[in-house]
């Protein structure tokens, strides 16, 4: 379970930052899996246990705790201002109001990229293009995200479009197999526009609802492959001029402002109409979250937080921002 923020604004700024909590029962597993990010943020908890009064130190303090989490600069400028806003107009008056109203101004900052990613009926298919750097878990995205709209009764195909790694066609074929999933693919090294291109086509004819397309692995510093990049969505919408329907981008929350890089470099390429986040279960790094969202706004559909295909969950910004920073538990 997790917190509902209700707040009011008047105008610019923090309006209340009450924050009332949903019933529980026992602990959210999404607390456990982001406790890496949690223990983060723990500092804030005993800088404010601490404290007797509001002064400049303490938001120093707090200011320093919320870069080391890796939101970045922007989220961070605007989380403070807004805290000291609040301090101005009175509303943050003592040390225990703090923390609610920095959750508040979180949950304010990433809320706008909840957006759930809905395959539309009378797209068929319906075409993901898959983007990423290697290592990112993009193929074992692909692999959760076939398992998950197979189980909403979808029928899905995947395109092996990473045609510079054997490695990746073979790994996606796997899923493919798992999940028992048509798999278009060549041999390595060829054409990946041209694998795409015979997939959609594939995908068309046999009326297939969801088409996953996988493509290489890329370094966002390497312009001549980001190009290769544009030219896959180029070559789709020679079948589908709407395609594709989705453009989304695979980062790893452990790689930091990295991952923010990557977000930048790869929307200015290919315009990224979604963002997944994987490893978060395994970082203290889940902040640059809130630093993607503050600097580009682009959805986050789902964040990665296991092994298992249900660990691959749609994001839900209040359940995420009590999960790292519970307020409740802080007394």
């Amino acid at each position: 379970m997790f917190s509902i923020f209700r707040r009011k604004k008047s105008g610019q700024g923090v309006e209340s930052t009450q924050v009332r909590p949903v019933e529980q029962t026992g602990v959210d597993p999404l607390e456990q899996r982001l406790e890496r990010t949690r223990s983060s943020l723990g500092g804030l908890f005993s800088l404010i246990r601490g404290a007797s009064t509001i002064d400049e130190d303490l938001i120093e303090e707090i200011e320093t705790t919320l870069l080391t989490a890796d939101m970045g600069i922007t989220a961070t400028t605007r989380i403070i201002d807004r805290l000291r806003e609040g301090i101005r107009r009175g509303i943050v008056s003592e040390p225990a109001q703090v923390l609610p109203a920095v959750q508040a101004e979180l949950y304010d900052l990433i809320e706008p990229c909840e957006q759930f990613l809905a395959v539309d009926p009378d797209k068929k298919p319906f075409v993901l293009l898959m983007v990423g750097v290697n290592g990112v878990g993009k193929t074992t995205t692909i692999g959760k995200l076939a398992r998950r709209y197979l189980d909403e009764g979808k029928s899905v195909m995947l395109a092996a479009g990473d045609t510079f790694r054997a490695a990746a066609v073979e790994q996606l074929k796997a899923w493919g197999e798992r999940n028992g999933v048509p798999v278009v693919a060549q041999q390595s090294g060829a054409d990946s526009a041209a694998v795409i291109f015979d997939a959609l086509h594939s995908a068309k004819s046999r009326g297939v609802d969801v088409l996953i397309a996988d493509t290489a692995g890329r370094l966002h510093t390497q312009g001549h492959l980001m190009q290769e990049l544009a030219k896959v969505k180029r070559v789709m919408q020679k079948v589908d001029a709407e395609a594709p329907h989705e453009t989304m981008l695979v980062v790893d929350a452990g790689t930091g402002q990295n991952a923010l890089a990557q977000a930048r470099e790869f929307n200015q390429s290919v315009t990224l109409t979604g963002i997944t986040v994987t490893k978060l279960d395994g970082t203290a790094r889940g902040g640059v979250m809130f630093a993607i969202a503050a600097e580009l706004g682009i959805p986050i559909r789902f964040i990665g937080v296991g092994e298992s295909a249900a660990d691959l969950r749609p994001f839900d910004a209040g359940t995420f921002v009590h999960a790292i920073l519970p307020v409740e538990n802080a007394g």
